[in-house]
């Protein structure tokens, strides 16, 4: 199976379950890539953005999972599924959107007060606020300020109703960004 065939399949399977913020996944994803797009990133980074949540997607977990108290480390799960098909400037974003969440409700004065509740209650799952060491330790990685660009498009992919392109628009940007 390709890897557009293999990510169709995901969305077609789990695409419309609820993202815990009145959109699905797919529509959140739709939204995230397209903000991406509007705001002339990448087709590596365009790619990282529609599937940084692909994780969730992958896993046969309930969709209230979080409510049960249970992190899914769904952007590791992701990040190593993508990494089949995509090199380090997809994988690295995808892998860090989620640290890039606790290092910006860290440092960036009014960021934390901006999550939605659903957001914060995966915060605390996923660590919380970090410590000076991990905030060190983030602004050491390579793919850092990419994470910290994909996860303000994932704060602004949440809009009930949004219209969007459809998944087939953004296999442009995919097909880009594959390892050759």
């Amino acid at each position: 199976m390709s890897a557009l065939d293999a990510i169709r399949a995901a969305f077609s399977r789990r695409g419309a379950d609820n993202y815990g913020e009145g959109v699905s996944q797919l529509e959140h994803a739709l939204q995230c890539g397209a903000c991406a797009e509007r705001d002339g990133a990448s087709p590596a980074l365009i790619t990282a953005t529609l599937l940084h949540d692909i994780g969730h997607l992958l896993h046969d977990l309930p969709q209230d999972i979080a409510d049960k108290g249970i992190d899914t480390e769904h952007e590791s799960l992701g990040s190593a599924w993508l990494s089949q098909h995509f090199g380090p400037d997809v994988t690295e974003p995808v892998r860090l959107h989620v640290a890039a969440k606790r290092y910006l409700a860290t440092v960036e004065k009014g960021y934390y007060e901006l999550l939605s509740a659903a957001s914060i209650q995966s915060l605390k799952l996923q660590g919380g606020l970090m410590s000076p060491e991990e905030t060190r330790k983030y602004e050491a990685e390579r793919f850092a300020a990419d994470a910290i660009k994909l996860r303000r498009w994932d704060d602004e992919g949440k809009i009930v109703g949004a219209r969007t392109p459809d998944l087939s628009h953004f296999e442009r940007f995919v097909g880009q960004a594959l390892r050759q």
